[in-house]
């Protein structure tokens, strides 16, 4: 990425949160709980001027016209309307109305995977890089970029990830009436992992993709991203897709083609010819969304279903519905769909916080922040050694497992009471997730990103006394099962038949991040639900 970054560095990023965060740092923001039915948010009341000259024909005039348009109490409070106040500047200079779009600040509200939601009010400008940013600082959650905000239409069972510099109001503009339509807020790894990986095969398959003729050779990471940024050069992606025609329940297999211009279909085998193209959909007014349930709700032969959908439009019937038979297929689709759309703000999206980080370190996690460390000698020093990196973890583990039975027995550590510290100790991380269902499991890494190293800790159904690490790679969800070994009326932990044992779960994900041992990857980014 250094050829692609040195190119691209001196373009300027404009400041994502700028004055508009400065609104919630100086504590300016409101954030509230709102009851269902429509929100209502502080609007200047149309009757003051600014500035709000409060005296009795004002009072009168208002009063009158808040009669009109709604049913109020006779008598007492129609009196009550018209008596000035003694004290006029202490009277409100904005009321409560319904939403409306010309207001300098509106609420929205904004769920988690758990349902839990919070309602903010926002000035009217806020991008989806602010919302996050807002409810990172609210949270006290750790900014490592990823935090992301979807858009998710239950009524079509669609969902998307807002990209950072969008207009959060804006796409809300688009729902209409529909109130099945969600914000949340939740972690997506792989927003910008096409920017990051070294492959350009886990992305972008050779077989997927094509370059204008002036481009010779075989083109590596950085050279083929610059081909999509460069609204100069013609990159193409083409594969077969399955297609639901409009009217009719079946789908057909078509071969498709992607270019700036939008996504075509071949009548005619795998010809690329004009005559043999025809137009399917275009993205300039259109986003595209990942099917939630592709199967279930639209019949398709696989899961891995995708849609182009217009921005003004809530209708089922304008949906292009398209499905891969892989998840890479699909990944590759959309991805170079969001590429050919926003080009070079997406890359833009994706340095910004890193330059912010050169002014102002932040605290974050990547897979480099975890090092096995010695600290024995006078000096420090890194193990580099797993074997003798396994044996510091185990030694550190049964220290600080007797210590910690010395605080809770006074002295005397039995089983029963090392099992219970132990199940305190894994039941309290963020990683785990207690009665989570192998469905669940997988449904919730996928929402978090199908990279690699994206994992969760949970109980096992099948047996009550196991555990199970489920964990991405290759873009596929692999489960592994977590036995308990006994050794002298002992407890330990093992991925491996007791060949390493871990005192605790904490310790085997710790050691797991450093070490890849016998999972296929390391462990990278863990799986949490979030709590507004």
């Amino acid at each position: 990425m250094s050829a692609m970054s040195e190119s691209l560095d001196e373009l300027d990023t404009p400041g994502s949160l700028g004055e508009k965060a400065a609104i919630f740092r100086e504590g300016k923001g409101n954030v509230s709980v709102l009851s269902s039915g429509p929100a209502l948010i502080p609007l200047r009341s149309p009757f003051q001027p600014p500035g709000a000259l409060h005296n009795r024909s004002t009072a009168a005039a208002a009063a009158a016209l808040f009669r009109g348009n709604r049913k109020c109490r006779e008598g007492e409070e129609m009196q009550m309307d018209l008596v000035p106040s003694a004290f006029p500047d202490l009277l409100p200079s904005e009321c409560l109305l319904p939403w409306t779009k010309n207001s300098a600040t509106q609420v929205i509200k904004v769920y988690t995977e758990d349902n839990s939601s919070r309602a903010v009010e926002v000035p009217s400008d806020i991008t989806a890089r602010d919302i996050c940013q807002l409810f990172v600082l609210k949270n006290h959650c750790i900014d490592d970029h990823s935090w992301t905000l979807f858009e998710h239409l239950a009524h079509l069972g669609i969902e998307r990830t807002i990209e950072d510099h969008e207009s959060v109001l804006e796409v809300q503009s688009n729902w209409g009436m529909d109130s099945d339509s969600r914000l949340y807020f939740r972690k997506n790894y792989a927003k910008y992992e096409f920017f990051k990986k070294p492959l350009v095969c886990d992305f972008f398959p050779e077989n997927m993709v094509s370059i204008s003729s002036e481009a010779n050779g075989l083109m590596n990471h950085s050279e083929l991203i610059q081909t999509f940024l460069n609204s100069s050069t013609c990159p193409e992606i083409h594969g077969f897709l399955h297609s639901k025609e409009q009217g009719r329940k079946s789908w057909k297999k078509f071969y498709f083609v992607l270019r700036r211009s939008g996504l075509y279909f071949s009548n005619k085998g795998t010809s690329k010819e004009p005559r043999h193209l025809q137009f399917a959909a275009e993205f300039c007014d259109g986003d595209v969304y990942t099917l939630l349930s592709a199967r279930k709700t639209h019949g398709a032969p696989t899961d891995y279903g995708f849609c182009v959908k217009p921005s003004k439009s809530s209708s089922a019937r304008d949906l292009k519905l398209l499905c891969a038979d892989d998840e890479q297929t699909r990944t590759c689709w959309i991805t170079a769909m969001r590429l050919f759309k926003f080009g070079m703000q997406l890359y833009q999206n994706f340095i910004q916080p890193h330059q912010k980080q050169k002014n102002s370190p932040m605290r974050s996690i990547s897979e480099n922040s975890l090092v096995a460390m010695d600290f024995s000698g006078h000096r420090s020093r890194v193990i580099e050694n797993p074997s003798e990196a396994l044996s510091v973890a185990v030694e550190e583990g049964l220290s600080w497992r007797r210590k910690s039975c010395h605080r809770l027995s006074h002295g005397s550590c039995s089983p029963s009471q090392s099992s219970l510290s132990n199940i305190a100790i894994h039941m309290a991380q963020p990683w785990f997730h207690s009665k989570l269902s192998r469905d669940e499991a997988q449904k919730l890494i996928t929402q978090h990103g199908l990279i690699d190293g994206v994992f969760l800790l949970r109980d096992s159904q099948s047996n009550p006394k196991t555990f199970v690490l489920s964990l991405c790679h290759t873009q596929r969800i692999r489960h592994f099962q977590i036995l308990p070994v006994e050794d002298d009326g002992e407890l330990f932990y093992s991925l491996d038949d007791g060949n390493t044992r871990f005192t605790d779960l904490l310790q085997l994900v710790e050691f797991y991040q450093l070490n890849r041992g016998v999972l296929p990857c390391k462990l990278k980014h863990h799986c949490a639900r979030t709590t507004l």
